[in-house]
């Protein structure tokens, strides 16, 4: 199975690295990653951490979100799962509005005219009536919206364990089996 995660410049880069730490220990994807400039430098500001170098140790192979000429530009490329986590407000209006003015956007922009599994995790609090707006519209194409939003039910000790919940419920909305994440009984 082949998983594209695309990381926009939103707050919450740490859920992209968590997502991508359990997929690559898995063993069983083959993971493509994608992040724009201001993600890498969110990564530096909020976890002291080289995405580029993050994405090297666990062997994902990497594209700059200007490469037009990725494969994950076109949809003959087969891409079973794609997740944009963290995404901005601005990535999600241009997915919304079909404006592919980077591969992270166009790599969804695939997801949905191929009618490919495709979820988006918006980081922005509140919500406008527009960032609403492009959510509703996406999700009546079949998008998944998953709004980083923490569960308390599962007594979270961590921030560790607060940010797996979230990657959890990605994954399971994904459609990709977990056990990441205390589950409710």
């Amino acid at each position: 199975m082949k998983i594209v995660i695309g990381i926009s410049g939103a707050s919450g880069i740490i859920y992209a690295k968590k997502l991508l730490e359990y997929l690559s220990a898995l063993r069983k994807f083959q993971i493509f990653a994608v992040a724009s400039i201001d993600a890498i430098k969110i990564a530096k500001t909020e976890m002291q951490t080289d995405l580029i170098e993050f994405f090297k140790s666990l062997k994902v192979e990497y594209f700059n979100n200007d490469d037009f000429y990725a494969p994950l530009a076109s949809g003959s490329f087969l891409i079973d799962k794609t997740i944009v986590i963290p995404c901005s407000i601005k990535t999600l209006s241009s997915v919304a509005m079909g404006f592919s003015q980077s591969l992270i956007a166009r790599m969804c922009d695939v997801a949905i005219k191929e009618k490919r599994t495709l979820t988006i995790c918006p980081r922005e609090m509140p919500f406008s009536a527009i960032h609403l707006e492009n959510m509703l519209k996406l999700a009546q194409l079949g998008v998944n919206i998953v709004p980083p939003v923490p569960a308390f039910y599962n007594e979270p000790k961590t921030i560790d364990d607060l940010v797996n919940f979230v990657v959890g419920k990605v994954l399971d909305v994904t459609g990709i089996e977990n056990d990441i994440s205390k589950r409710w009984k």
